[in-house]
C-alpha cells in the first residue's frame, strides 16, 4: 500500500487537447518528459511517477485548476480570461499551434464591409467562441451589440449571419480565405503554465512547478538560439569579435598551436545566415553551427 504521503506528492497537470496538443508534447519531450497517449486517450502515461497527465480542452482548463480538480494546468491566457479562473500564473510560455509567437482574438468583417471600427457595429450581431472577451471589450468602448456564442466555423458567419466576428488567428491565413478584414485587436494572448492557488500553496508541488516551469522555459529559450564554434588567428580575434553581438560573451581557448585560439558563443537563430559570412571573413574558420536543447538562464 503506497504511503499517504507519497500519495499526495504528485501534481495532477492539465495539457491541451486538440489545437495545442501536438505542439505541448513536443515541448515536453524536449524537456525530457516522455508522454504516450494510449487506449485511455484522456490519460496519457509520462514517464514521472510524481505526475498524472489530464489532457482537456484548453477553454476548460482554467476553471478545473481553479476549483482543485487539477494542481496545475497549460491553457493560453485567453482561456483564462474568457473563464474568469482565479489561478496563480507560475510561467508564460511563448508558444502556439505553428509557431512561436502570440495569437490574437481579432474584430473581423467582411472585406467589402463598411466597418471601419467598433463604434460602427452599435446595436449590430456578433458571433464569437469567446463570449465574455468580446462583451468586455464592446463594454469598454461604450458599444452596444448583440453577441452570440459561435458553435464553430466563425469565419463563414459573416455577413450573411452576422455582422462581425471575434475569432483567434495565428498567421491570418484562415481570415484572408474567408475575404475578411481585420478591423481590431481584442485581445493577444500567450499560454500559460497555471497553477491552482492551494497547491501552490504546497512547498513540494510549488517547487516541482517550478521545476517544470525552468524545463519548458529552457526549452523555448534555446529553439531561438544557436551555437556557433570557430578556430580564429590571434591577429584576427579583435576583428571576430566585433562582428559577433554586442550582448554576448564569447568563450575565448587557446588551442595547441599558439597563434590560434578556439570561439565558442550563443546567438539568435535569426541572425545566423548574416552572421557567419561576416565571421568568415573577419577571419574566422572551421565555423560550426549547432542546434541547442535547453538554455537555463
Amino acid at each position: 500500500m503506497v504511503p499517504r504521503e507519497e500519495e499526495s506528492r504528485r501534481i495532477i497537470l492539465g495539457l491541451p487537447k486538440g489545437s495545442l496538443q501536438e505542439s505541448t508534447f513536443d515541448l515536453f519531450e524536449k524537456a525530457g518528459f516522455s508522454i504516450r497517449v494510449g487506449t485511455r486517450s484522456y490519460f496519457p502515461d509520462v514517464d514521472d511517477a510524481e505526475l498524472e497527465i489530464v489532457l482537456l480542452r484548453a477553454q476548460e482548463i482554467a476553471t478545473y485548476v481553479q476549483e482543485g480538480v487539477l494542481d496545475a494546468g497549460i491553457t493560453g491566457f485567453d482561456w483564462i480570461k474568457e473563464s474568469g479562473a482565479d489561478v496563480h500564473e507560475v510561467a508564460e510560455l511563448v508558444y502556439a499551434k505553428k509557431g512561436k509567437r502570440p495569437v490574437r482574438w481579432v474584430l473581423a468583417v467582411a472585406a467589402d464591409s463598411p466597418v471601419q471600427s467598433a463604434k460602427d457595429l452599435e446595436g449590430k450581431r456578433i458571433a464569437t467562441e469567446a463570449v465574455s472577451l468580446t462583451k468586455k471589450y464592446f463594454e469598454d468602448k461604450g458599444v452596444e451589440v448583440k453577441v452570440e456564442f459561435s458553435w464553430g466555423a466563425t469565419e463563414i458567419k459573416t455577413p450573411r449571419l452576422v455582422d462581425a466576428i471575434v475569432d483567434i488567428t495565428e498567421t491570418g491565413s484562415s481570415l484572408k480565405a474567408n475575404n475578411l478584414r481585420v478591423v481590431d485587436t481584442v485581445l493577444e494572448s500567450t499560454t500559460r503554465l497555471i497553477a491552482n492557488k492551494k497547491s501552490w500553496e504546497d512547498t513540494w508541488k510549488r517547487a516541482k512547478m517550478e521545476e517544470i516551469a525552468m524545463l519548458l522555459k529552457s526549452v523555448l529559450a534555446a529553439q531561438a538560439r544557436v551555437g556557433l564554434m570557430m578556430n580564429v588567428k590571434k591577429k584576427d580575434l579583435d576583428a571576430v569579435l566585433s562582428v559577433l553581438p554586442a550582448l554576448q560573451n564569447p568563450t575565448v581557448s587557446d588551442l595547441s598551436n599558439p597563434d590560434w585560439c578556439d570561439v565558442i558563443t550563443i546567438v539568435d537563430k535569426s541572425i545566423v545566415r548574416k552572421l557567419i559570412p561576416q565571421l568568415k571573413l573577419k577571419g574566422a574558420h572551421g565555423i560550426v553551427e549547432y542546434p541547442l536543447s535547453k538554455i537555463i538562464e
